[in-house]
């Protein structure tokens, strides 16, 4: 938990604290009452894992399913309307902003939703579905439907997404005015 804190310390200059971030930052909170409701889903319970995460979508407007696997030091900044789904898998030191959807596109019961590497940026609005993988470093700009596999270290905009040349690198995470698309 403490590792997650600083991170929010380090990307977030709003943060006035530590105690300000544990107890106001919607991300923080929908985090761990998701790590509840995944060890409650892990033992094989029944109900009381949705009702956690159905209480912390309540609270935090942060949709988080119990069965979705996350690593350490996630960031979901401003996560109103965030949707991590079931068989989701995001790395760790992952990035997501608000209105992202991590979805599923086939009703079979196997793994449909993406895998996130670690050190990834998701922005606002983006849309990955599928399961498909988004590689280590990437980013997918604002409002990008991902519908297929992101290489380690590519950046990806629009709809369908695609790569561009014209990247961010390490060190800009929140650079998203650099994103561009090449002509």
């Amino acid at each position: 938990m403490l590792y997650t804190l600083k991170r929010y310390r380090r990307y977030d200059p709003a943060a006035k604290g530590y105690l300000e971030i544990l107890l106001l930052y919607p991300g923080v909170k929908a985090v761990f009452l998701h790590r509840i409701a995944h060890f409650l889903s892990r033992l094989g319970i029944p109900f009381f894992p949705r009702l956690v995460s159905e209480t912390s979508r309540f609270l935090t407007g942060i949709d988080i399913h119990p069965g979705a696997k996350i690593g350490k030091g996630l960031i979901i900044d401003h996560g109103m309307g965030t949707v991590v789904g079931e068989t989701s898998v995001i790395g760790n030191d992952v990035i997501i902003y608000q209105g992202v959807t991590l979805g599923g596109v086939d009703l079979r019961h196997q793994k449909r939703h993406p895998t996130i590497e670690d050190h990834v940026v998701i922005g606002a609005g983006a849309k990955v579905l599928g399961n498909i993988t988004v590689g280590t470093g990437s980013r997918i700009g604002a409002n990008s439907v991902v519908v297929d596999p992101v290489p380690p270290n590519t950046t990806v905009v629009g709809i369908p997404a695609r790569p561009v040349t014209k990247g961010i690198g390490p060190g800009e995470e929140l650079s998203h005015q650099k994103i561009k698309e090449s002509n």
